[in-house]
């Protein structure tokens, strides 16, 4: 159930966002499910492995700066998912930066709210 609700949760997350950013489009309110959920197995398959590499790249200083290699990595990640789904369009990797940062926020505020009811 609670993957059920984060799902959800992610794809409101990437609606709202597409309404706010001008750079950042997705078709449909149901393109938003696809592309969450697309974006979900890509963070699950391949999440863990950039943020490694960037890790390591860095010498670790990824790792001191875990939050700003997360948002690079959920960034990257994004523009993977535009270019494997049709329901999402991202101007540039400015305007990718910038979703990832709002989907960041927006997941955790829903997941702390919907967490705290259940």
């Amino acid at each position: 159930m609670s993957l059920l609700l984060s799902w959800l949760v992610l794809s409101l997350a990437f609606y709202v966002t597409a309404v706010v950013l001008p750079g950042f489009h997705i078709k449909s309110f149901g393109g938003a499910f696809v592309v969450a959920a697309i974006f979900g197995l890509l963070n699950f398959f391949l999440g863990w492995l950039l943020f490694t590499v960037f890790a390591i790249a860095t010498l670790g200083i990824g790792l001191l700066l875990a939050f700003i290699t997360r948002w690079i990595v959920n960034a990257i990640l994004l523009v993977i998912t535009d270019k494997v789904s049709d329901s999402l369009d991202i101007d540039g990797f400015g305007w990718a930066l910038g979703g990832a940062l709002m989907i960041s926020l927006l997941s955790a505020v829903g997941d702390a709210v919907l967490g705290g009811m259940f």
